[in-house]
Parts: C-alpha cells; sequence; structure tokens
C-alpha cells in the first residue's frame, strides 16, 4: 500500500452520491467530495442545489456534477432519482447518507416532537425521515457497490446517537429536540453495523459520520441562528474545546472514511463533536 497521503486519500475517478447535499453540512461535504476528484452525484430538495450544482460545474466540469431536485418524503419521487442515477452511472464508489428528512412541520422548533407531546405520526416521521431513506439508498446504491465488488458507504449520524440532549440547553429557545431524531440516529450507527457486517466480504464499507455540534449561522432556514446568539454560546460551552465546529471541519474526517485511507475500517463511527461525548 502507498504511504503517500495524497494518494490514500483521493478519490479520483470514483463516482459519489450525496443525499442532503444542499443542507449547510452537506454543500461543504459535496465541495470535499468534488475538490479531491470525486464525480459527485448530488440529491437534494432545495432550491439552492441547481444554483450550487452550476457553481460546481463552472470550477470542475460540467462531467464531474450531476443533480437531482427530490424530496425525500416522497418515496416514488425518491426511487425514480435512484433508477435514473444506476441508469447513468457505470459505478458507484461512495454513498454518503447525509439527508435526514422530517417534514416542513415538525422540525426542530416544533413542540410537537418532544417527549411529553408527540404522536404516532410525529414520530414515524422523524425516526422514518433519519433512517427509511438511509436503508433505501444502502439497499439500492450499495448493491451497485456489491456487484462491481466494493465502495464505501458513510452514514451521518449524530453525538444525540451515543448521548442524551441536555433539557437546559433547549430552555427558553425556539428549539425542541424531538425524541424520534436521537432515537434515529442511534439507529443509523446500529444500521452502519449491520451493513459493515453483512457486506463488508464483498467488498463495501459501510461506517458513521457522528458530528456534534456545528454552527449553521449560513442556514436560511427556520433553524437558522445568529453568530452570538446565547443558544450558540450554550452548545460551545459544553464541548472541551470551548466552541462549536465549522462545516469544514468534517471534510477530513469525510474523505478519511470515504477513501482508501480507512480501507481496514469498518462499521466505525467516527465522532467529530469537540470533545462533548467525552465527559
Amino acid at each position: 500500500m502507498t504511504l503517500d497521503a495524497a494518494s490514500l486519500f483521493s478519490l479520483e475517478g470514483r463516482v459519489a452520491v450525496l443525499t442532503g447535499a444542499s443542507g449547510f453540512l452537506g454543500r461543504t461535504m459535496s465541495a470535499a467530495l468534488l475538490a479531491n476528484g470525486a464525480r459527485v452525484v448530488a440529491l437534494g430538495r432545495s432550491d439552492r442545489l441547481d444554483d450550487m450544482a452550476g457553481e460546481w460545474a463552472s470550477v470542475y466540469g460540467a462531467d464531474r456534477v450531476a443533480a437531482h431536485r427530490v424530496d425525500l418524503s416522497d418515496e416514488e419521487a425518491m426511487r425514480s432519482v435512484l433508477s435514473s442515477v444506476l441508469a447513468s452511472e457505470s459505478r458507484v464508489d461512495v454513498l454518503v447518507n447525509n439527508a435526514h428528512e422530517i417534514g416542513p412541520d415538525s422540525g426542530f422548533n416544533v413542540p410537537e416532537g418532544a417527549l411529553d407531546r408527540f404522536g404516532r405520526e410525529q414520530w414515524l416521521r422523524h425516526v422514518g425521515g433519519g433512517l427509511w431513506w438511509a436503508a433505501l439508498t444502502t439497499q439500492i446504491l450499495g448493491g451497485r457497490m456489491r456487484e462491481l465488488g466494493g465502495g464505501s458507504i458513510v452514514n451521518v449520524s449524530s453525538m444525540y446517537g451515543l448521548v442524551a440532549p441536555s433539557p437546559e440547553l433547549y430552555e427558553g429557545t425556539p428549539f425542541v429536540n424531538p425524541a424520534g431524531y436521537s432515537a434515529a440516529k442511534a439507529a443509523m450507527l446500529a444500521l452502519t453495523r449491520y451493513t459493515a457486517s453483512f457486506w463488508g466480504a464483498e467488498g463495501v464499507r459501510a461506517n458513521a459520520l457522528v458530528p456534534g455540534p456545528f454552527s449553521n449561522t449560513e442556514n436560511s432556514g427556520p433553524n437558522a441562528v445568529e453568530p452570538g446568539d446565547p443558544f450558540l454560546e450554550r452548545l460551545r460551552h459544553r464541548t472541551t474545546l470551548g466552541r462549536v465546529g465549522l462545516p469544514g471541519e468534517l471534510v477530513g474526517p469525510l474523505l478519511f472514511l470515504a477513501s482508501d485511507a480507512s480501507s481496514y475500517v469498518n462499521g466505525h463511527a467516527l465522532v467529530v463533536d469537540g470533545g462533548w461525548t467525552i465527559v
């Protein structure tokens, strides 16, 4: 095996499919995969996706980028898009399951997601939106990896799949950390281990990226926060580094799991949380 780091982390000539590509972490992850040689097939529902894909194509070339706008809550549309991906791409080498679809009326600022208030519909939306779509893309696109003898699946979980959120963090804020979100992110880790166990011998590695608190001040959506927001201050004081993460700080861990640099790593949960979960 080569000892050259650039070669180990290179994704030159590989095809990477990423869901949630237009989210604030997804944008950075997509750009990182492109910058390190991959052809990126970006899936997302935001209006920003087409503009982002155009920007990437102008930098890296139109042959390096494909974008599919799709709402993950529409299973028929999602299956159709995945079929299109298989028809247009001769290979799939990397799958990044980043999307977490919980619906427009059940986000982190809606009280119905709280433990004492959610109903069956909200629970299924949170758990299913965080897990079903990852399972579906793994089944369909991971199947192509198996046919070709290997690939890398990176499932994006959360520190809240490892530890419970602290209620005091949310007191006096418009945010609620839904009970179903934690359940889904913990289940994502289990799905990762299951996939790694059953498909590892066929060359398909599955690992999890486990982010901690990351600033989404660039996000214009309903969960956006402003720099200096008291909620961010609470979050940063809980990490051993004394700050929240920046999206670019996921690039190294993502490339490690996606590339040959982690060729003997399977079923692992790589935690990137500023030390939140160690104390």
